[in-house]
């Protein structure tokens, strides 16, 4: 379908609306088109005085360039509708480009993508993208990191029930279970710090990954000798701290590490982040109750139920962790590529990427809403802890009863005892103290000690001590 003249009908800007968790955040401008477009830029004007330090660019024309790179408005539309006769978009950002530095200066216009080539342009303001859209998701993880230490710290001997199989199991603290959080965000900062530390490399390698192009131009320009002289890894050096990115082993056009470690750091990040939102939403169930997140005037509302407030915060989150592995997959099977330049492979990278990026970073930001504002109600785990008549310290009476009548022995009269318990409702101590194999060896007031689910944290407190450790 196309609009009136023939011209392709103008697209509609992406406003997030089948991605809330990322609409409004600071990573979606970090990511966005125009972010992309100007990366790209900013990877020729670098390009340029990389090449100007070494001789093989004039510096008033690198000068130019850059200053055009920064204060050119392209359209990022036509890039994209004229990308698909090129089947990337730096071919006619090159063209669009080269015009405006011809505006300011017609001899400069010659040394734009002076023998490059677009994947090396491409490549490299991707890693300029992922670089600051990490910056932010980083940062936004630490604040978390210590709403949750804080909430260890205070709720560090606040007991509850521990749940296996969606069943109390045994009694634990609220205090653990977030620093058990926390130490899952540190995992995910530590991952994201090592890709930020050398994992995002500058690219540069040239129509086939061997600089072939900028070299020939380097002699032309007597920049370079006839012999390889190391030129090449000069150029290498100062595009690298031009950008601020990572000096690669080799061109990586058909290595695609970086692009693999990436996902697998937004994957784990996300995970780690669903991994929190889950519990949050097991915990505030209507049933349950012992957590709400923070009460925001308008949020949670129900189309059909006036009377719900639903967890927003913790489903966007779980959202997002359920579609971030998937595009982590297509990134990390883009490993599987053909000789010196892949046709598609390369290609089908760029949308998977993004959303990688802007999921993660949504997540992260709503996170800090849900860790700095999660309301915690002692009252209800308390409350919650004896719904089973403490049968859920039968693992610690059972290891008091052991030396008494032997270890099966006790945990068959536990079972049994538990058993009676639920049927009757009477508190599991009672029915234990009129157990004749338990006369004159325990009595109903040692039973009842041992039967208090407060009294049975386990290491809970020094784990979270531990935890938080500097």
């Amino acid at each position: 379908m196309t609009a009136p003249g023939g011209t392709a009908p103008r697209a509609a800007a992406d406003t997030g609306l089948l991605s809330p968790v990322r609409a409004g955040t600071p990573v979606e401008a970090a990511v966005a088109d125009d972010a992309w477009v100007r990366a790209m830029l900013e990877a020729e004007a670098a390009l340029a005085r990389a090449q100007a330090r070494l001789g093989a660019v004039p510096k008033e024309a690198a000068d130019v360039i850059s200053r055009a790179a920064a204060s050119c408005s392209l359209d990022v539309r036509a890039l994209a509708v004229d990308s698909r006769e090129t089947a990337n978009p730096v071919v006619g950002l090159v063209r669009a480009f080269t015009r405006e530095v011809a505006a300011l200066d017609p001899a400069a216009a010659d040394y734009v993508h002076r023998g490059s080539t677009s994947q090396d342009v491409f490549d490299t303001g991707a890693m300029l993208v992922a670089a600051r859209a990490l910056r932010i998701v980083r940062a936004d993880l630490e604040r978390s990191v210590t709403a949750l230490g804080a909430l260890a710290r205070a709720h560090r001997d606040t007991p509850m029930a521990g749940r296996t199989l969606g069943l109390q199991a045994v009694p634990t603290t609220f205090g653990l279970k977030a620093a058990g959080w926390r130490e899952l965000l540190r995992d995910a900062v530590r991952r994201v710090d090592r890709v930020l530390d050398g994992g995002l490399p500058v690219s540069l390698g040239g129509a086939a990954g061997t600089l072939a192009g900028y070299l020939e131009y380097a002699r032309v320009d007597g920049a370079a000798g006839p012999a390889d002289d190391g030129y090449h890894q000069r150029l290498v050096e100062a595009f690298a701290e031009e950008t601020g990115l990572a000096v690669p082993v080799l061109p990586w056009h058909a290595l695609r590490t970086p692009l693999a470690d990436l996902a697998a750091a937004l994957a784990f990040t996300t995970g780690a982040l669903g991994r929190l939102a889950v519990d949050v939403q097991s915990l505030a169930r209507t049933e349950v109750a012992e957590v709400a997140e923070a009460a925001v005037a308008g949020r949670g509302g129900s189309s059909a139920m006036p009377h719900k407030r639903n967890p927003v915060l913790s489903t966007l989150i779980r959202a997002a962790a359920l579609q971030v592995p998937a595009f982590a997959a297509a990134l990390t099977q883009c490993l599987v590529t053909e000789e010196e330049r892949s046709a598609g492979v390369w290609h089908a990278e760029w949308l998977p990427l993004r959303e990688c990026l802007r999921l993660a970073g949504g997540a992260a930001r709503t996170a800090v809403e849900l860790t700095e504002g999660l309301e915690v109600r002692p009252d209800r785990m308390r409350a919650n802890l004896d719904l089973t008549g403490s049968r859920l310290v039968s693992e610690r009476v059972a290891a008091r009863l052991a030396p008494h009548v032997g270890k099966a022995a006790a945990k068959d009269l536990l079972s049994a005892a538990s058993a009676t318990a639920a049927e009757t409702g009477r508190p599991l101590a009672e029915v234990l103290a009129a157990l004749p194999e338990l006369t004159g060896r325990l009595g109903l007031a040692d039973l009842a000690a041992l039967c208090d689910p407060t009294g049975y944290p386990g290491a809970a407190g020094p784990l979270v001590d531990r935890a938080l450790t500097p």
